[in-house]
């Protein structure tokens, strides 16, 4: 008969956190992070800042995390449709919620649209964030969070979507950026991402900065955006 029991203990050590055991889908419960508490910071002019945060969020909200993501700069253009495939998903999604805080068109593009409303709206974004974070720190992050309830709450990830190119383009202070992560409680996971210039201000204040950096995009070639994998 062959021997069915248990590898010695030595075969699983202590960093071996999954001790060789295939992964599968498990219902979402309520739970809280045991090692949040980073700031990340993804900037580059390739595609996939946006989508690399996404990509957490949904990962922590599938281990019952709450999160929130708040998008400045992104209200809309003539070549993406108002139905986004991220917010159906995260509708779908217990535990994870949305705003869009951006004004219709892009900052210093010639598409309509007033740099001024942009500015104005980037500021609104910016307080949004900032009494969210605030409110992440009178939370009890250490302990789960309800799924249905509002970020004010509290949340265990905030991303905040383009604010680094809002910082970029002048239309919040760096300085205030750098603050806003320092004053940030010390359970928060918050991710920060955009902009096409490093952002130097934050190099010794984040965590984790990552470079995306573009080699080749359908854009160059005339390519509108796609459904799917731009909206």
């Amino acid at each position: 008969m062959d021997d069915q029991s248990d590898p010695p203990e030595s075969a699983n050590p202590p960093d071996d956190p999954g001790r060789g055991v295939r992964p599968e889908a498990r219902p979402i419960e309520p739970s809280a992070p045991d090692e949040f508490g980073c700031t990340q910071v993804w900037w580059g002019d390739g595609k996939g800042k946006t989508t690399a945060a996404l990509g957490m969020a949904f990962r922590a909200a599938g281990h019952g995390f709450r999160v929130h993501l708040l998008q400045l700069m992104k209200g809309g253009a003539a070549s993406v449709e108002p139905d986004r495939g991220e917010y159906n998903a995260i509708a779908a999604v217990p535990g994870i919620s949305y705003e869009n805080l951006g004004h219709y068109g892009w900052h210093a593009l010639n598409d309509g649209s007033e740099d001024r409303d942009h500015e104005a709206e980037a500021r609104v974004g910016f307080e949004r964030c900032r009494e969210l974070v605030a409110a992440a720190g009178e939370a009890d992050l250490t302990a789960p969070l309800s799924p249905d309830g509002p970020p004010e709450d509290g949340v265990h990830m905030l991303v905040v979507d383009e604010l680094l190119y809002a910082a970029e383009r002048g239309l919040v202070a760096p300085d205030a950026v750098v603050d806003l992560v320092e004053s940030k409680p010390a359970s928060l996971e918050l991710v920060l991402t955009g902009g096409h210039e490093s952002p130097e201000y934050l190099l010794t204040a984040a965590d984790l900065v990552t470079e995306v950096r573009k080699v080749k995009h359908p854009f160059d070639a005339g390519r509108r955006a796609r459904k799917g994998t731009e909206f």
